[in-house]
């Protein structure tokens, strides 16, 4: 019992310290009382947790109310080898019935990279018992040996789902060419799990042979997941020649994370081609995550042709985000007239948009957007802002004369844009560099 309360208990300072939450005041009070009695080292585990941490962490002060662990698994960053005695009784807890315990163990292996640790969970690779196939699979890829592949492809055949999933997915975290083929035929595989862990192996190894295999999963899987982490294969692998086919999940795939994924990836691919998929989806999409993934793929791509569909969009889209995607769109593109609907956006009501349009018009350096840059400066309220603006006069070529009186703003922020101005520097400090939101690792 004490085990698992103190499991509890590190997870729940985690929580705790990451407020603010609904009560914090009852989360503080139930933390320090599932405190009493707990054994030091996982109350150790709970003050990690809870953080605040010194410039040498908190384990380096001289006197703490708990007396410092002998053994620490971490030190300056890297990983420290356990003891032979203390790997054999993890090895050993991998049989527990307790599925926590087992994950504990298995985790606390994972620091360790000895070649007992490594043995050990290879042997365990042909238990008998496929929990602890699954577990020892996943250790392995914990711990990423490159002597561990042959058992792990042979496992990617294993009749245990949990261990043939974790194995394809610790084959991807080694990254090993040998795991190419066994991976690439457990896109087939029967259960889901497993194919969607073959296809993410997949797009960490650097090998396109399995590009054709993922097309096909693209299109036919009947998981929404599978077919999203195809679409994210491909763009991890740079396959140019998977455009028509997430250009077609693009523009025609029911679920839309998939369409939002194969967006992605057609971002993540350098090839005008994608062009034409993407301003369909931009404009014609029902989920807003999808077109704004679309607008950022476009501006990825720096197509200047798509300055006016991208004006057309910051107008007229009903979403915040998508406009202000497209304002950041906008200035990736190597153009030198801003777009109507750019220049507008100064006096939008959403923060996020305004930052974005002024530093796009930073980029274009249009000075017909004076003006309107001038009128924003006098009323933004948000530094950041402010500060983009400041950035867009100067590169839309505002005279110096304006710039000399901003030097007597009582922003220091723009003081300092506007010092640097005058003193010659165009290049002001270019943030802010609004980003959207990245389409990672499904």
């Amino acid at each position: 019992m004490l085990r698992i309360t103190g499991i509890a208990l590190a997870s729940f300072a985690m929580m705790v310290a990451r407020g603010p939450r609904i009560d914090m005041a009852q989360d503080i009070h139930a933390l320090l009382a599932a405190a009493h009695g707990t054994p030091a080292a996982v109350c150790v585990l709970a003050a990690n947790a809870v953080g605040n941490y010194g410039w040498g962490g908190w384990s380096d002060a001289p006197a703490p109310p708990l007396a410092r662990p002998e053994r620490s698994y971490t030190r300056g960053g890297r990983r420290a080898e356990l003891s032979a005695n203390d790997v054999r009784f993890l090895l050993d807890s991998l049989a527990a019935t307790d599925a926590c315990v087992r994950e504990l163990a298995v985790r606390l292996l994972g620091n360790d990279e000895s070649d007992a640790a490594t043995a050990g969970l290879v042997q365990r690779l042909s238990a008998p018992d496929s929990a602890m196939r699954a577990v020892a699979a996943l250790g392995l890829g914990l711990t990423e040996p490159k002597s561990a592949v042959d058992p792990l492809v042979r496992a990617v055949r294993d009749a245990s789902t949990g261990t043939r999933a974790n194995a394809s997915w610790a084959l991807g975290r080694i990254g090993d060419g040998r795991a190419v083929h066994p991976l690439t035929a457990a896109l087939g595989d029967a259960a889901p799990v497993v194919r969607n862990a073959a296809a993410g192996a997949l797009g960490r190894l650097d090998s396109t042979s399995a590009v054709p295999a993922l097309m096909r999963l693209l299109r036919d899987d009947a998981v929404p997941s599978v077919r999203r982490t195809a679409a994210w294969a491909l763009g991890q692998l740079d396959a140019k020649q998977a455009v028509p086919a997430l250009a077609t999940a693009l523009g025609g795939d029911k679920d839309a994370e998939v369409r939002e994924m194969s967006a992605w990836a057609l971002g993540d691919l350098d090839a005008d081609a994608a062009t034409p998929a993407l301003l369909a989806a931009a404009r014609g999409d029902s989920d807003a995550g999808v077109r704004e993934t679309a607008v950022w793929a476009i501006g990825e791509h720096g197509d200047d042709s798509a300055a006016e569909p991208l004006g057309q969009l910051l107008a007229t889209d009903r979403s915040a985000e998508v406009r202000a995607t497209a304002a950041w769109a906008l200035g990736q593109l190597d153009v030198h007239t801003a777009p109507k609907a750019l220049i507008a956006a100064l006096g939008d009501s959403d923060t996020d948009l305004r930052l974005k349009a002024a530093w796009a018009l930073s980029q274009i350096g249009d000075g017909a957007a004076i003006p309107a840059l001038r009128a924003a400066l006098a009323h933004e309220q948000d530094a950041d802002a402010r500060t983009a603006e400041v950035r867009a006069l100067i590169h839309s070529g505002e005279r110096s004369e304006r710039l000399t009186e901003l030097l007597e703003s009582k922003d220091p922020e723009v003081r300092a844009a506007a010092i640097r101005g005058v003193a010659g520097h165009s290049g002001v400090d270019p943030w802010p560099w609004p980003q959207p939101r990245p389409r990672p690792f499904p």
